[in-house]
């Protein structure tokens, strides 16, 4: 699989994949850019009915004036008969936050009145939030979230909680930890974890996260916690390391989703690209699992592309 979205530069830029299964069918939300003065980046909508060829929806519109300056990087979950949509605003430094909206048919999003429902406080942050990611665990949703430290030059992960029962509005979010529970240590990380992804294996969660800023090159690493806030790395290197010189992911693999199938398949899906920007291309690999450490499983380099037919 690879997917791209061709922007008005005329380049392909398909970023920060999220994948759910809703009433039987695929739905990747992910990031795209609208072009100079004409309101910065978006999520966008595709489907697919086999995880392969997906066609493009629509590229949603600003529905709240939090989002006047962008908005973009979709984290999505199923509950109930609805898709939840919890996203960043974009454009305004210290002050992105997160935002929520939801739909009945994957679609068309209803905002939530209170947006942004979710600022980080304390002297680990500057105060921003972004790269939402959301989890149901026991009778809470877990988000995670990249910040940045208060000076503007680390970028780090945190956590808040919800009532799984509530409606996800401002008032019903919880800071879990005043600290960021994962922030960069390792060389290949540079300054920057961002754009964390989470899954849970028996009673662990395991997540994958992007190490590194875009393009120095990103790379995906992965982490195991037993409470959602005390975090392990599984490995010192890149779970998911960039590609090789020439490869279409040669300047990075970053930013990655988690996604597993109705028959327990587990994918990952992640943003590539080989010109340090210029394009951006969504892909995905199969994920095997031994207990909870998670490792890739080979496929063969098919070389298709999305249903728009064309060739990066």
């Amino acid at each position: 699989m690879m997917y791209g979205d061709r922007s008005p530069n005329g380049h392909y830029k398909a970023k920060d994949p999220s994948v759910v299964k809703f009433k039987g069918q695929y739905f990747m939300y992910y990031s795209v850019p609208m072009g100079e003065g004409l309101g910065g980046w978006r999520v966008a909508i595709a489907t697919s009915t086999d995880l392969l060829t997906w066609k493009k929806v629509l590229t949603m519109e600003p529905g709240h004036p939090s989002e006047a300056n962008g908005f973009c990087a979709p984290g999505a979950i199923v509950l109930g008969n609805r898709v939840h949509l919890f996203y960043q605003t974009y454009g305004n430094r210290e002050n992105d936050a997160i935002c929520h909206a939801w739909s009945d048919d994957g679609v068309h999003f209803i905002r939530e009145p209170s947006n942004p429902i979710f600022h980080p406080h304390g002297d680990w942050t500057c105060g921003r939030a972004i790269d939402a990611e959301v989890i149901a665990y026991g009778d809470r949703l877990l988000m995670y979230f990249a910040s940045r430290d208060p000076s503007y030059n680390v970028q780090l992960v945190g956590v808040a909680s919800a009532p799984l029962n509530s409606d996800f509005s401002k008032s019903q979010w919880n800071q879990l930890a005043d600290h960021a529970i994962l922030k960069p240590e390792l060389a290949w990380e540079k300054k920057c974890i961002e754009a964390p992804t989470v899954v849970r294996r028996g009673d662990s969660l395991v997540m994958f996260y992007a190490g590194a800023f875009n393009n120095q090159p990103q790379q995906i690493g992965s982490a195991v916690s037993h409470d959602g806030i005390h975090w392990v790395r599984l490995a010192d290197n890149p779970f998911l390391p960039v590609g090789k010189s020439g490869d279409w992911n040669s300047s990075e693999s970053g930013h990655p989703g988690f996604f597993m199938d109705d028959d327990g398949k587990s994918y990952l899906f992640y943003q590539g690209n080989k010109d340090a920007g210029k394009s951006w291309y969504l892909s995905k690999v199969e994920i095997g699992w031994n207990g909870d450490k998670p490792f890739v499983i080979p496929s063969p380099n098919t070389n298709e592309f999305d249903g728009q037919k064309s060739k990066p």
